[in-house]
């Protein structure tokens, strides 16, 4: 047995539908609203199913449909000339709700990412760098030279191989290399602890940098 859209079950399943939607489907208006307010064969009464009958008003009024006959349709009417921004109000604070919600949800997610960004771990820059450290002649001792070299300490360097190159006349520069932090080492401060030694380091200079 059929259930007729004008029986008072058919109106107490609207009523239970509309008091926690605002339509049939989705959160607009759409073509199923219509289906169901034209098969309805009478307006449901206000008073014993308000819920449907703030859907049915608001249907009529917004798809510009005829009210059928019940009480619905001259309770709609006096309610319209009281206060033609009821509606809008009513209807709006459920998408005020949505929109709300949505704005929950966007900031749950951004914390999530916030959260999961924070707790990746960082990629280190590094540099591989070749060094060329020339003494004063040939006289110089290169073993202090070089030992000079590797007490430098600092946080984000590490000494690498080292070999003597011989450049002219007897005398041998020490060329180096070390793996550093960018963001930790500064090159200028290397080089100025480096020629900080007089007595054995005439200059510094870059023969090679690499990113790793």
């Amino acid at each position: 047995m059929s259930v007729s859209f004008s029986s008072p079950l058919a109106f107490t399943i609207l009523n239970s539908l509309f008091e926690a939607r605002s339509y049939v489907a989705g959160y607009e208006v759409s073509n199923k609203d219509t289906e169901v307010f034209n098969a309805l064969t009478e307006g449901p009464n206000e008073a014993a199913f308000p819920h449907a009958a703030r859907w049915y008003k608001h249907i009529a009024e917004v798809k510009g449909l005829s009210a059928k006959a019940g009480s619905a349709a001259p309770a709609a009417a006096a309610a319209a000339a009281e206060d033609d921004d009821e509606d809008v109000d009513l209807f709006g604070s459920d998408d005020d709700e949505v929109d709300e919600e949505a704005e929950k949800v966007k900031q749950q997610r951004l914390a999530e990412y916030a959260a999961k960004k924070a707790l990746k771990p960082k990629t280190i820059a590094k540099s591989m760098c070749t060094l060329d450290i020339k003494p004063w002649d040939d006289e110089t001792d290169m073993a202090a030279l070089e030992a000079h070299v590797r007490s430098i300490s600092m946080e984000g360097l590490l000494w690498g191989q080292s070999k003597l190159v011989a450049i002219g006349y007897g005398i041998k520069k020490l060329q180096i290399n070390c793996v550093i932090e960018d963001e930790l080492v500064s090159l200028d401060e290397l080089e100025e602890q480096i020629t900080s030694d007089a007595d054995h380091v005439q200059s510094m200079d870059m023969a090679a940098m690499q990113k790793i």
